[in-house]
């Protein structure tokens, strides 16, 4: 997530400076074509690029608000997860008698978020930041997830016998909170836990399924190629004929006019392709780039508010931005 203002043009220039290469030798060839080598027959009709266009911004602003409706989904889940971990550390500290399973309650909750948000981190084949523009921006962004291992941070939180059951298994989140319901079980079957209770803190159990569901299917279910792939047929296609009708347009103007296509013809273009880059960085909110939903940052300031119920003195620091970017 960005914490700055907004992103500079610079910032936008740099990130799409390739697509500006392509786009400015598109833009310049024709124009040379016709300005010096007499290649007026080149000039085609505004009109039909015209309705190339509607459509192709018709689409790109199609996908740029299901992006941002995928984005601000995620958001909201992790919102419902912050609430129902505090929720669920306040059931554990005074539902629960024994103050050591109050603790350990709380800490596999922790052991929970912390399995979540790694398998939330695993690459699948439609995320985007294996291109190149993306790798060369990610090294202005630290990805917690990726200097630690799930290993290493399961440990802070879990009991060698506990961290060796869960390793074992695909999916560890799910199994974690398995293993909360069965710890409640035992609890409830030693008279530490009220049954009335006890019912309350397994319908929590079922509410952070669901929360993990929600952001399994998000992160398993790309948005729908066939509407990603029509999106940047229409944005090529628009693209390369745009030089090409607006060769009379300025031809009309004058003879030395004609030179004006290229800048015009290269701004019009790169709106349209920064336009689609845009909707395709917001597609998948937990990827690791600049644009996530901040998975990394939330759990940490949960497992600070937790780690406080049980009145703990040496609670970890918030994880804040790194060049304006908070993971």
């Amino acid at each position: 997530m960005h914490t700055g203002n907004h992103y500079t043009l610079s910032e936008f220039v740099y990130w799409t400076r390739r697509e500006i290469y392509k786009l400015l030798a598109i833009s310049a060839t024709p124009t040379i074509l016709y300005a010096i080598f007499g290649c007026e027959w080149l000039a085609i009709p505004w009109v039909p690029i015209a309705l190339i266009g509607t459509a192709a911004a018709f689409l790109v602003g199609f996908k740029n608000t299901q992006t941002y409706n995928r984005l601000w989904e995620a958001r909201q889940i992790y919102g419902a997860i912050v609430n129902s971990s505090r929720a669920w550390g306040i059931m554990a500290r005074d539902f629960v008698a024994d103050k050591e399973a109050q603790r350990i309650l709380i800490y596999r909750h922790i052991a929970w978020l912390t399995a979540l948000r790694y398998q939330l981190r695993e690459p699948r084949a439609w995320e985007n930041m294996t291109k190149n523009y993306n790798r060369e921006y990610k090294k202005y962004i630290v990805v917690p997830e990726e200097l630690t291992t799930l290993e290493e941070e399961l440990k802070k939180y879990l009991s060698l016998e506990d961290e060796e059951y869960i390793l074992t298994k695909k999916n560890r989140a799910a199994q974690l909170i398995a293993m909360q319901s069965a710890h409640l079980k035992t609890l409830q079957q030693q008279g530490q836990l009220g049954s009335l209770n006890y019912i309350e803190m397994e319908n929590m159990l079922v509410n952070l399924y669901e929360q993990q569901g929600k952001c399994e299917r998000i992160k398993n279910f790309p948005y729908p190629r066939q509407f990603a792939s029509i999106n940047l047929f229409f944005i090529k296609i628009f693209v390369f004929v745009v030089p090409f009708g607006l060769l009379n347009e300025f031809h009309k103007m004058g003879e030395y006019f004609i030179w004006l296509n290229v800048p015009f013809s290269l701004v019009v273009t790169w709106i349209f392709t920064t336009m689609e880059k845009v909707g395709e960085a917001t597609e998948n909110p937990f990827e690791g780039n600049a644009n996530d939903v901040p998975i990394s940052a939330l759990s940490r300031t949960i497992e600070i508010d937790l780690r406080d119920m049980l009145d703990e003195k040496d609670l970890p620091q918030p994880i804040t931005p790194t060049n304006l970017i908070l993971m």
